[in-house]
């Protein structure tokens, strides 16, 4: 019974992992602002966490970053506005999902980079270790041959 108990409640704070991060004194009263600001939140990146957004974060600065977001939404910001706000006062890193462009070209293609680089380290690896895999075998001619065979005869007299 109690085991049951137990259960349903970490089930429960386990789904309700989100609703945990936004406190109680955050929410708007006004609930298309509330929608909307929670839909903003999702898009934002915790700048402490890093994969969370600041809607699924428990940190202060996820904390403050709501606040603000919740500010500028009663003052009337669009949405644009708002994350333009956060990106020119924390860089595009702030967006969970940011834009292509040439200063966040490393966060896009770095992690194929990186994967390209390791394969080519691992191509180089495994010639090194063997050197002579990558050369054509060539058979013996005549003189080699008799000289091979003299040598076998006179190891065997010897």
């Amino acid at each position: 019974m109690i085991w049951a108990m137990i259960r349903s409640v970490a089930v429960l704070i386990l789904l309700a992992g989100s609703v945990l991060a936004v406190e109680p004194n955050e929410v708007l009263n006004d609930p298309a602002l509330e929608k909307r600001a929670r839909a903003l939140s999702k898009d934002i990146r915790c700048l402490v966490c890093q994969n969370q957004s600041i809607d699924d974060s428990n940190a202060d600065l996820a904390r403050d970053l709501r606040v603000l977001v919740r500010q500028r939404l009663k003052k009337g910001d669009s949405d644009k506005e708002i994350f333009d706000y956060l990106v020119k006062r924390y860089g595009d890193f702030v967006l969970l999902n940011p834009p292509v462009k040439s200063s966040t070209y490393f966060l896009w293609f770095g992690p194929i980079g990186i994967f390209l680089l390791g394969l080519v380290g691992l191509v180089v690896f495994f010639k090194m270790r063997h050197p002579g895999s990558d050369r054509k075998v060539v058979g013996l001619n005549a003189d080699e041959e008799r000289r091979i065979n003299a040598l076998l005869r006179d190891g065997d007299g010897g």
